[in-house]
């Protein structure tokens, strides 16, 4: 049997895609099992050979002792027998689902799949994608016949950036197969690695769904509490005293308001919205939460500018410092930031913008949003937007504001980490 084979190293593993998601995998597995680590980004593959993460998540020490070779190179990844898919699925500027990355994996593994092969997903997809668009590229691509010749199964990424307590193998792994058969196997591959165990579920479709639906949740609660942000600051109640006390009963669910961006909670909810529509079911309670999460950018952005005219400023002389660009604190993650909503809304009011964050690469935020760092903040400000609750951030006073603020200037923490040290300052939060 296939697994049997992985563990005398008989067969190998091929991980397709080494970002957030593949490359923690790749080297988890390469611990146990023979493994070739696949990207076409031949810059990326370069840095992993020495022993370095290209996405800042993962140190050298988590190289050593792994039997993985890194290779950009079809040929090299004919001699896998099981193939694990972890490339991104964003989405595009319409908000539709983009599966270009995932089938273009597709036929890369497809030109060399083999009778006996297994691949499994782990990319996030709307339920029914891996076998209605993913398998016929496969076939056509192989000239083999799906469950015949090779099988399939579906076991969705949980990897969460940033955070060192629910690591890979601390995570319940759902694992799912095309017959009862693989997914057998395919649990068996990852049980090797997991120590929190596997959830096998009945079908890929279910495993495709339960993924989907984790950020799904998530992205309404949190819409719930951006829309409670919006009727409590016209009621002048900062919203985060009010979770706070109603935190204190045992079953009401610690959810924040905030910016939300990032390659899940921000991009998932429309592959389910997707599919919903093309059977002819639109989303109401799914699409009014996106709806709400992605105008507050332009809210945050909205209430700054209103605030500087309260001043008596020009707008076109006035200057506002943006702290953190990422999509969440302590990482180097730009994908989905929403604060480049914050920032292009303030550009569109004429505002002179600085924008600061210890972790983003500035070369990145520039080609993808248009805008750079500073290295650090000069002169004063006419409103500071503290985005991105970043350590390097939380542990400043208000002195530290009060110099970069010019009189009557507001800091606008996104957060609310400075609600309870704002003193002396105008202060405005979610």
């Amino acid at each position: 049997m296939l697994f049997d084979d992985l563990q005398q190293k008989k067969a190998k593993i091929c991980v397709i895609g080494l970002g957030y998601v593949g490359l923690p995998i790749a080297l988890e597995f390469a611990k146990q099992f023979a493994v070739i680590g696949f990207d076409i980004n031949e810059k990326r593959v370069a840095l992993m050979r020495q022993g370095i993460d290209p996405s800042k998540e993962l140190s050298p020490e988590e190289f050593e002792g792994t039997d993985i070779h890194f290779t950009a190179s079809l040929e090299e990844i004919r001699d896998a027998q099981f193939y694990v898919m972890a490339v991104p699925t964003p989405i595009d500027e319409h908000k539709i689902p983009d599966l270009k990355p995932l089938l273009s994996a597709c036929t890369t593994v497809g030109k060399v799949l083999k009778k006996g092969d297994y691949v499994v997903f782990e990319s996030t997809v709307y339920p029914g994608c891996t076998e209605e668009d993913c398998v016929p590229v496969l076939e056509k691509l192989s000239g083999l016949k799906f469950n015949q010749d090779f099988k399939v199964g579906y076991s969705p990424e949980r990897i969460n950036p940033g955070d060192k307590e629910h690591t890979l193998t601390k995570i319940v792994k759902v694992v799912s197969g095309s017959d009862a058969e693989s997914a057998e196997q395919i649990a068996k591959v990852y049980s090797a690695i997991i120590t929190a165990g596997v959830h096998q579920a009945s079908s890929i479709k279910v495993a495709e769904a339960a993924k989907i639906i984790e950020n799904t949740q998530r992205d309404v609660n949190i819409a719930l509490m951006n829309e409670l942000s919006i009727i409590f600051n016209k009621m002048s109640i900062n919203t985060f005293e009010v979770l706070e006390a109603a935190g204190t009963k045992w079953n009401f669910l610690p959810f924040k308001p905030g910016l939300v961006g990032g390659h899940c909670i921000g991009v998932d909810p429309y592959y389910l919205t997707h599919k919903s529509s093309e059977l002819g079911y639109h989303s109401k309670v799914i699409l009014s939460g996106r709806t709400i999460n992605d105008g507050m950018g332009a809210l945050i952005a909205k209430s700054v500018v209103q605030h500087i005219i309260g001043m008596d400023k020009s707008l076109k002389q006035s200057r506002v410092l943006v702290l953190g660009a990422t999509f969440k604190e302590n990482v180097s993650d730009i994908r989905n930031s929403k604060v480049a909503d914050v920032v292009q809304e303030l550009k569109s009011f004429m505002v002179n913008i600085d924008v600061a964050d210890p972790h983003a690469d500035s070369e990145e935020l520039e080609h993808e949003y248009g805008f750079g760092l500073v290295e650090a903040p000069t002169g004063t400000y006419d409103a500071i937007i503290l985005a991105v609750n970043h350590r390097e951030y939380e542990r400043q006073d208000s002195a530290f504001f009060k110099k970069l603020l010019n009189k009557g200037g507001l800091l606008y923490d996104v957060k609310g980490i400075m609600r309870r040290r704002a003193d002396g300052l105008a202060y405005q939060s979610l």
